[in-house]
């Protein structure tokens, strides 16, 4: 066009010619790459969520296996699928990474016109590189091991034939009628935008399968859930025990309750002893019982409920049993804390009678009052005996029963006066003694009743006594202290201690003794 015997003004227009037309051409070529780009864009936000509805789906999935046996095969095939998925899709993410590791915008599709990358790293001559054999092994095992595990399941034939579609790796005819093998037909040559574009739609045909196969695997478990031989058998009842003699007025209904569901025939045994008609109804979808609670023990109800469905009968096991308990005769009186109530603290004590509600019982004794429930408070401040009698009345179907314990009172025990905590005959030296804290405890006591010190007196061999207010030395105290000698005596004594919630006099306090050290 621009050679041959044209004149110099004709070759110069000519060459302006294909210039205009490689600007064209550039142009068109700059839309298309920005075209796959924003495909690609698109294409990544929907994978993003349709990752978050898979996890989803694979959380309740989960769920429902810890629920019902019927969802744990599934569950564990689904988990094989998943891991498959997630191994490809990672691989996938990790590549396309590479691809664009040395661009600085990665949204500058303008510039990723060229295919170097996967040209050099996927083929060597007519033959794959290391790097490409793996992608199409990649391809090769995510297709194979859905299509495997999912193999003789029913209802997953379109999945499975999907699967095999749209991860084939046969080999392509290109339009001049010749076989290409499929990596070079899909990437060999092309664009670095239009390889990324082809890998994220490979991620999102991955997270489509997933999500039909767990679609799948749902419908077909609910399908076999509400099957009829997958129902089974509760046992309802007023209460939890029953006395000897009562009716016993339990129902047994299937675990999905359903007025249109009846049985055609029932099949059911107490004890081993068939029951007759009068003894049950069929009503709501329940066979309500209507037999006697018999002896005190265990009984069982056994036998089957049968169904008729597509023409054939269905049974439906029973296997249940109730528990039959004398009428009580005797309470439950405990404290909480000892065997036995102190003078002057709030002793927590719980009061019941064993198969009658806490609002059906009452107890009584003087210094007794209730909290809550089966909870009570003895206070014994006022007792001047050295026990207290608790009567204990309960009510049951309109019949009363009552009981009664006797409780010994005691004193609170003596206190201990402690010197930093250690009690008896303590060795330390002049400086810790003068910031020690002075206290008091009870020794072995089941009660958390802390006492507070608030004086004491304080004597070191040789000098005066010294009435001390509070629970540490105070200066006069501090300027005796002073002047003791190593290995002199000092006698913490007199303490005085008061405890909050307590309303008699303390025992006196045991000393201290001290050795001083330096």
């Amino acid at each position: 066009m621009a050679g041959g015997n044209l004149s110099p003004r004709q070759k110069m227009i000519n060459l302006m010619y294909l210039i205009f037309i490689a600007m064209l051409a550039l142009n068109m070529s700059k839309e298309v790459l920005s075209a796959f780009g924003l495909m690609n864009e698109k294409l990544t936000e929907s994978n993003q969520a349709a990752s978050m509805r898979n996890e989803t789906f694979m959380a309740s999935l989960g769920v429902k296996a810890e629920e019902s046996e019927n969802y744990k095969e599934l569950k564990s095939k689904a988990d094989q699928i998943h891991v498959l998925a997630s191994e490809f899709d990672s691989y996938l993410s990790d590549l396309k990474g590479k691809m664009t590791a040395k661009i600085e915008n990665p949204r500058d599709y303008e510039i990723m016109d060229k295919g170097d990358y996967l040209d050099t790293n996927f083929f060597k001559g007519d033959g794959l590189r290391p790097e490409g054999q793996e992608f199409v092994d990649h391809m090769v095992k995510f297709r194979e091991g859905v299509a495997t595990i999912l193999a003789g399941e029913p209802g997953m034939e379109n999945v499975i034939k999907d699967v095999k579609k749209k991860f084939s790796t046969d080999q392509e005819i290109n339009r001049d009628g010749i076989k290409i093998d499929w990596l070079d037909y899909h990437y060999k040559g092309y664009p670095l935008v239009a390889s990324l574009t082809k890998m994220t739609q490979l991620q999102s045909d991955i997270k489509t399968t997933e999500s039909e196969v767990l679609s799948s695997m749902l419908g077909e478990a609910q399908g076999q859930a509400l099957s009829m031989t997958n129902y089974t058998t509760l046992l309802e009842t007023t209460k939890s025990a029953y006395f000897n003699g009562e009716q016993f007025d339990g129902q047994i209904v299937l675990g999905r309750k359903d007025a249109s569901t009846k049985p055609s025939r029932v099949e059911l045994t107490l004890d081993g002893r068939k029951l007759a008609e009068d003894q049950y109804a069929i009503e709501d979808g329940k066979v309500k019982l209507k037999i006697n609670t018999g002896a005190v023990g265990e009984h069982k109800i056994e036998g089957k409920l049968i169904f008729s469905q597509d023409g054939e009968e269905i049974e439906v096991p029973v296997n249940q049993s109730f528990a039959t308990v004398a009428k009580p005769n005797a309470a439950t009186i405990s404290a909480d804390k000892m065997n036995v109530v102190y003078r002057g603290v709030k002793n927590p004590m719980t009061i019941s009678f064993a198969g009658i509600a806490d609002n059906n019982v009452n107890a009584s004794a003087q210094g007794l009052s209730r909290v809550s429930g089966s909870k009570y408070v003895m206070d014994a401040t006022a007792i001047k005996g050295r026990e207290v009698t608790i009567n204990v009345t309960g009510k049951i179907d309109g019949t009363s029963v009552g009981d009664k314990a006797t409780f010994r009172i005691k004193d609170l025990p003596k206190p201990t006066g402690t010197v930093r905590g250690e009690d008896g005959t303590v060795k330390m030296q002049k400086n810790a003694l003068e910031i020690s804290t002075i206290g008091a405890k009870f020794d072995d006591f089941d009660f958390e009743l802390p006492l507070r010190v608030t004086g004491f007196k304080f004597k070191v061999s040789g000098q005066p006594t010294i009435n001390v207010n509070g629970n540490k030395l105070d200066s006069r105290a501090k300027q005796v202290l002073s002047k003791a000698k190593r290995g002199s005596d000092v006698q913490i004594f007199d303490i005085e201690a008061k405890a909050n919630g307590v309303s008699v006099m303390l025992k006196k306090v045991s000393p201290v003794f001290i050795e001083l050290t330096n």
